[in-house]
């Protein structure tokens, strides 16, 4: 990923960092952050915080801390009042001493969504209101050479239906939109180009699924996760017909109910290349050898639509 085109942006900051964020953080919008762990590193964190307060210290929406010593961890929490909040740990060893990392912090309407060097990590709910989050800081043993603060981006315009057609006429993001979705990719896909959505199945879900369209009905990409089978369905609708499914996949099925997910779908000279959180699921094979005809993104089924990007 690259902070091209942030919002705001900070280069090889001083260690320890805090820095305003300008406007504050919205649903949406990514925080980037690129460094290194130098080696015999013991620990460093990122905060989130509500002001810069030292006396008393101000609350912590968001604790990010990277532990390497014994067992390597990640501790989460927050702080509220002078008073941490339990701790939600997690197992890892994404962030390695003397190794370089790419760390990417989606802001979602309830939670925060981390990914290390492009594969997904972990989420932690809201315990404190987003819209008091104005300074991020960073502190401990890591070397930073740029953070970024990305702007909610998509080259989708909605498309006007019985569905979404007030969301289109008020020109409202996909995330305040509801599902069925359906968007205009604005000059459609070619080779090397991704289409990403994110968001998160219904906590009783049994189905739901992301089509790539072609004006007049037909469907180039057809992905449907099928819950309850524990299956991720690939198809194409075709003159008016399906042809025959593709079922096999790279990994373990990826998806469950309640939770939240990204879904990237590249193009590139042979087909659709698709990873879920990250990792890597499946290859399937262009049925429409035209990718400029591929002019509309659907989404469909039991799932919150939270953002669509195309780039």
């Amino acid at each position: 990923m690259s902070v091209s085109n942030p919002r705001q942006s900070f280069s090889n900051p001083a260690i320890p960092f805090a820095g305003t964020i300008l406007g504050g953080l919205l649903p949406g919008e990514m925080v980037l952050i690129q460094g290194s762990v130098p080696p015999g590193a013991h620990r460093f964190q990122v905060d989130f915080l509500c002001g810069s307060s030292v006396k008393p210290r101000a609350d912590v929406a968001f604790h990010f801390n990277p532990r390497f010593r014994r067992s390597p961890s990640i501790v989460c929490n927050s702080l509220q009042d002078e008073r941490w909040g339990p701790e939600e740990l997690l197992h890892t060893g994404a962030l390695r001493p003397g190794e370089t990392f790419e760390l990417v912090v989606l802001v979602l309407k309830d939670a925060f969504k981390v990914a290390v060097n492009g594969a997904h990590l972990l989420v932690f709910s809201h315990r404190v209101d987003l819209q008091r989050v104005d300074t991020l800081s960073v502190s401990g043993d890591v070397d930073v050479q740029a953070v970024g603060i990305l702007p909610v981006q998509s080259e989708v315009s909605p498309v006007t239906s019985p569905t979404n057609q007030e969301a289109a006429e008020s020109n409202q993001r996909p995330h305040q939109t509801g599902v069925p979705f359906r968007a205009e990719l604005v000059s459609g896909l070619s080779v090397g180009r991704s289409v990403s959505v994110s968001g998160r199945t219904n906590e009783n879900a049994r189905s739901f699924a992301i089509n790539l369209r072609v004006a007049g009905g037909d469907i180039a990409l057809h992905l449907n996760a099928r819950l309850k089978e524990r299956v991720f369905v690939r198809n194409s609708f075709l003159s008016e017909c399906w042809g025959p499914e593709e079922r096999k996949m790279a990994a373990a099925f990826p998806f469950s109910a309640g939770a939240y997910f990204e879904v990237i779908v590249l193009c590139d000279s042979r087909g659709f290349k698709v990873a879920v959180d990250g990792i890597h699921q499946l290859d399937y094979q262009h049925r429409v050898q035209d990718l400029s005809r591929v002019s509309q993104l659907e989404v469909l089924g039991d799932v919150t639509l939270l953002d669509l990007k195309v780039f």
